[in-house]
């Protein structure tokens, strides 16, 4: 049997929420509806979710702190969608920091939430995942760091805590997920991006720049995350996945 997506519409508003699983319906895919984080996690213990919509301005617990949750939780894969009822750069950027995948601003035509759902939903499945991380063994080691995929930073050599952005850990988690293939611009740019980039954005090299130094790879050197010239990066570094207290 084909598969069928299953959409997670999470809006205070009934009359928004309902409108919005309408639609999806009406264009093939599935959808349920939640009123807040405790009703939308209750569904997701019970089925199987492939996207969120998430509400950003909503009564009690915002979207922000829901989104923040789901990603520390055991649906932390689950791609979010935020809604914002206000065009501000400011809640753009928390959203996505906060792990959002894409936003659509209200009012919002359900025609462009379609294409975004569809968008977010083809880039998780762009590059499906060689690293299966489990409860009992969240970390990922490489070189002398590890990654804690539940609190999302890093451990340096010493063990000392270095913060992420949410693009920081996405592009992290990318190269740990495919080490030693060669990812053009375009499929990292998908990958980490909230939204579909530009053909010629050249805000990867950035993201790798900042990567870089985050781990203390040199520039010149490139010990992890080496440039492949005229094709992208690769990730040159070993994988393991270890307990949490190993």
């Amino acid at each position: 049997m084909e598969h069928v997506d299953h959409i997670l519409v999470v809006d205070d508003d009934r009359e928004i929420r309902q409108m919005v699983a309408d639609y999806l319906q009406k264009n093939g895919l599935r959808a349920s509806t939640a009123a807040d984080g405790r009703e939308m996690r209750a569904i997701l213990d019970t089925n199987a979710v492939d996207l969120v919509v998430l509400d950003l301005m909503m009564p009690g617990e915002d979207g922000l702190t829901i989104a923040r949750n789901l990603r520390a939780g055991k649906h932390r894969a689950v791609p979010v969608v935020m809604l914002t009822a206000r065009d501000d750069q400011t809640d753009r950027i928390v959203g996505l920091e906060m792990g959002a995948d894409d936003y659509v601003t209200k009012p919002f035509a359900p025609r462009e939430l379609l294409a975004r759902i569809k968008a977010v939903i083809r880039r998780t499945r762009m590059l499906p995942p060689n690293l299966q991380v489990s409860e009992a063994s969240r970390h990922i080691a490489f070189g002398h760091w590890r990654l804690d995929t539940t609190a999302r930073h890093l451990l340096d050599p010493d063990g000392t805590v270095v913060a992420l952005s949410g693009a920081e850990f996405r592009l992290l988690r990318v190269f740990l997920d495919h080490p030693n293939r060669v990812l053009n611009r375009d499929q990292l740019l998908s990958l980490t991006q909230g939204r579909d980039a530009e053909a010629f954005d050249r805000s990867i090299d950035l993201l790798v720049s900042r990567l870089r130094q985050r781990l203390q790879d040199d520039a010149r050197e490139q010990s992890y995350i080496k440039t492949v010239r005229s094709e992208g990066y690769v990730f040159s570094m070993s994988v393991t996945l270890v307990g949490e207290d190993e």
